[in-house]
């Protein structure tokens, strides 16, 4: 009795003394949420962060929660977790329109005293609120320092999302992997891209393109990341950390001969020198790389939960004896138990863009096999591509997997405005009220590029704390007011007309045509509305021009019309060279040029859209001149010609890229056109790539009124018209370009118009020989997705000069589009003409 009195007494002592620093534990850990919480607001509002009251209180069936309540000139703020504390003081801030968390920089106009609000509370119906695309890191943050970090998490947190991709140092990873394996240094090296390329690295698409990285490269990607993760566990934001996706150097073969490799097949032309080889989940190897991999990660940085694993991104499935479905079953069990052996606990990442982008692969039956011998709980589907095409719904909401539902607002950074308001506001609630919906966990935002379309991400931010669809004409008056401090009329009209133009869908992209090197329209949206939508803008400029967002808005809307007017000068010029008109040549061309130099000019004056700012976080890397130089060539390698053979995707306008690159090819370009000399586009845009240094502008004193006058001069000129077809040429062919014998010519298309071209017509315009036509294709992400061969000529008589396509369904064209034809002059080069689309 005595051993069971003390043993009693010796149990209760214990659980007691358990229990207590349970409750400590949990003390302490609120109060290290409260101290993340008001870190962030103190960088955020400064003095004004001092105000405000924090405490934590219990998520709700796993969601986040917060409440906030003020009186007496007190703000107090309950939250149940760091960004749900940090939202919640966001969200009383913009209800009262006391300013707004812009890219650029806090905006807020704190008062003496915080207005009254009654106890308002907020549940979040996704658990898992995500941010950025896994390429993002090549097109936005690739050369970030951590300052710019910083900013960039504290604005995360503030919008309450808790997830974000987090590839930083994967190759400083992989590189010790590669070397217990046996590969050299220099074979490392070698296989290795740029930094701004190392997405497409990681998802198996290119190798050796802008490499190979140094290590200092490696040494600071190491440093920095210790400094994310360590800030992002401080803000309760889950890593999704890069794995291994199957992705290996060509020298692995000589180690491993009996190991199958295969070739990758990016669709996106490369060659075969430039693309990685793929193991497969089921080999050996595979399993052995990605131990290693796990280890070396969590030996450098601690423990994770989600791995990122994407081996079939925009990629070809290898071929195999076994059916589809067998072969993705076995794909997705392997690389899961992979995954596991590495870490007990972990979850599987992974993009379903695939799904959306390859209709011809992904549908409902191997979408379910890929997963089918996973647990539902061990994956997570970030389902980001609704606006492009809907995934969730034909995919059977991924059979009971945890997803996330989505959008992919922009690509390759571009910044022309783009975006369908109306399905951003409501989309994700339809999607949680649907009884089809399964298990639906999180949302997510996974634009390419960030930076840009600012009340799309906006928006977007908000919807990931809504179950009801988003009002979008109080909202945008709301917006107006904490973006900009009021809202006109007239900005209501204005908004009306942006939804009405460019945010009526998404162009997935906007491209000028001078971006393209072409002289005519592209795709950046122009209907009527967009125009009138700017001058109703610009109007507002005298009351609200003190207004920081204002100005850099003002600035943006009017460079958009600006490029618009240059793009329509342009086709002008091009059409009056083609029929000899010169001096009307001339006169389109000059005034086209000088427009693109106006809009640049106003740029000069925008907080973010600025070649001199990205140049500047490529080199702030190292204070070596020679690495400075290679990252400074990296970093205008990717928002210019990509590769090539990918070429003009990220289309940004940026002071000092459009006067500098831009502008330059484009006047190369005329003069090409004028004189009937050929131009080596690809030659003088590598020189540019190699290059360093921006030419200097001053901005202009007053760069909101200045945008005001050069939009209304713009829209007051007339810009001649020639051309009998109009926006439908496609190109122009003159005596320069003509060979003697057989050669291929080809000419960019907007990726917009894949599926509504019918086929081609050869027009000639002027010489006494004609242009003799033996094939013409249409090429599509490295694909000739449709064809027609036959002998045909166009001269002063014509036969058989037109060429028709038959483009399948499931065609895409994210990564480029063009006509290829193969021509030569009938007996001779004097031969001038101009090639027409013909449309649906």
């Amino acid at each position: 009795m005595n051993r069971i009195v003390i043993f009693t007494w010796v149990l209760m002592v214990s659980i007691g003394c358990h229990a207590k620093n349970m409750k400590n534990d949990g003390h302490k850990r609120d109060k290290d949420v409260i101290k993340s919480a008001k870190g962030v607001l103190t960088r955020v509002l400064g003095a004004g962060a001092k105000h405000i009251k924090l405490s934590v209180i219990a998520a709700e069936d796993g969601r986040d929660v917060y409440e906030y309540e003020s009186a007496d000139g007190n703000l107090m703020v309950n939250g149940s977790s760091v960004s749900a504390l940090t939202r919640g003081v966001y969200d009383y801030l913009k209800s009262q329109h006391l300013g707004m968390l812009d890219w650029s920089g806090p905006q807020f106009r704190i008062p003496e005293q915080w207005p009254e609000v009654s106890l308002t509370r907020v549940v979040t119906p996704f658990k898992i609120r995500h941010a950025y695309n896994a390429v993002t890191s090549g097109y936005t943050s690739p050369y970030w320092t951590w300052d710019r970090w910083v900013q960039e998490l504290d604005w995360q947190a503030m919008h309450g999302f808790n997830m974000l991709m987090a590839p930083v140092a994967s190759e400083a990873i992989m590189t010790k992997v590669y070397t217990k394996l046996g590969l050299t240094q220099k074979e490392i090296d070698k296989f290795y891209t740029g930094p701004a390329h190392l997405p497409w690295s990681r998802m198996g698409s290119i190798c050796q393109v802008g490499g190979p990285l140094p290590d200092l490269w490696h040494e600071d990607q190491i440093a920095l990341q210790h400094k994310l993760l360590k800030r992002m566990n401080d803000l309760g934001i889950e890593p999704v950390i890069q794995s291994f996706n199957g992705f290996v150097p060509k020298d692995l073969k000589k180690l491993y001969p009996n190991t199958a490799f295969h070739e990758t097949l990016w669709n996106a032309g490369f060659p075969h020198s430039q693309r990685p080889w793929l193991i497969m989940p089921n080999d050996a190897l595979f399993a052995k790389i990605t131990k290693l991999y796990m280890e070396e990660w969590q030996k450098e940085f601690g423990n994770a939960k989600y791995y990122l694993v994407d081996s079939f991104n925009e990629l070809e499935l290898p071929k195999s004896d076994k059916p589809v479905t067998e072969m993705l079953a076995s794909y997705g069990q392997k690389t899961f138990n992979t995954i596991q052996a590495g870490d007990a606990d972990a979850v599987w990442v992974i993009q379903g863009w695939m799904f959306a982008y390859q209709r011809h692969i992904w549908n409902a039956e191997t979408v379910k096999a890929l997963f089918s011998n996973v647990p539902d709980d061990r994956v997570l589907i970030l389902d980001y591509a609704n606006d492009y095409n809907n995934n969730w719904e034909p995919m059977n909401a991924f059979n009971g997997k945890q997803w996330a539902y989505g959008f992919v607002p922009n690509m390759g950074a571009k910044t022309a405005y783009t975006g369908d308001l109306s399905l951003y506001a409501s989309g994700a609630a339809k999607a949680l009220h649907s009884p089809n919906r399964k298990n639906l966990v999180g949302f997510t935002i996974s634009g390419e590029g960030l930076e840009n379309n600012n009340v799309v991400y906006e928006l977007l931010t908000d919807v990931a704390w809504s179950d009801k669809p988003i009002n979008l004409d109080d909202y945008l008056r709301q917006y107006s007011i904490n973006r900009y401090g009021a809202c006109s009329e007239a900005l209501v009209d204005s908004w009306k007309l942006f939804r009405q133009s460019c945010y009526s869908q998404l162009i997935p992209h906007p491209q000028f045509g001078w971006q393209l090197g072409k002289c005519g329209y592209g795709s950046v949206n122009r209907k009527p509305e967009f125009y009138k939508a700017v001058q109703l803008f610009l109007s507002s400029s005298k009351e609200l021009k003190q207004s920081f967002n204002y100005k850099a808005d003002a600035i943006e809307r009017a460079a958009l019309l600006l490029g618009l007017k240059a793009d329509g000068w342009f086709e002008a010029a091009k059409e009056a060279y083609a029929v000899g008109e010169t001096e009307t040549g001339d006169v389109a061309g000059k005034r086209g040029l000088e427009l693109l130099t106006e809009l640049d000019h106003l740029m000069e004056s925008h907080p973010l859209n600025r070649l001199d700012r990205w140049l500047d976080f490529a080199k702030s890397h190292t204070n070596d001149p020679e690495w400075q130089q290679f990252y400074e060539s990296n970093a205008r390698q990717i928002i210019t010609v990509w590769g090539p053979p990918v070429n003009d995707y990220s289309c940004r306008v940026w002071s000092g890229l459009v006067r500098d690159f831009y502008r330059e090819r484009m006047a190369c370009i005329l003069e090409a056109l004028k004189t009937g000399q050929s131009f080596d586009k690809k030659g003088w845009e590598l020189a540019w790539v190699a290059a360093s240094g921006i030419s200097q502008v001053e901005p202009y004193d007053d760069p909101v009124a200045m945008a005001g006058h050069l939009v209304q001069k713009a829209l007051n000129e007339q810009i001649p018209v020639l051309s009998e077809s109009g926006a439908n040429v496609l190109a122009h062919w003159f005596p320069s370009g003509v060979k003697q014998e057989w050669a291929t010519i080809e000419w960019p298309v907007a990726s917009e118009l894949l599926h509504q071209i019918k086929g081609v017509r050869f027009v000639c315009t002027k010489g006494n020989h004609r242009l003799d036509i033996r094939e013409v294709s249409l090429v599509a992400d490295g694909k000739v997705v449709a064809f027609e061969a036959h002998e045909g000529y166009a001269g002063q008589s014509n036969k058989k000069n037109k060429y028709l396509f038959q483009v399948a369904n499931d065609a895409n064209g994210n990564n480029g589009c063009f006509i290829r034809a193969v021509v030569k002059g009938g007996g001779g080069t004097d031969s001038n003409g101009r090639i027409d689309l013909i449309m649906k």
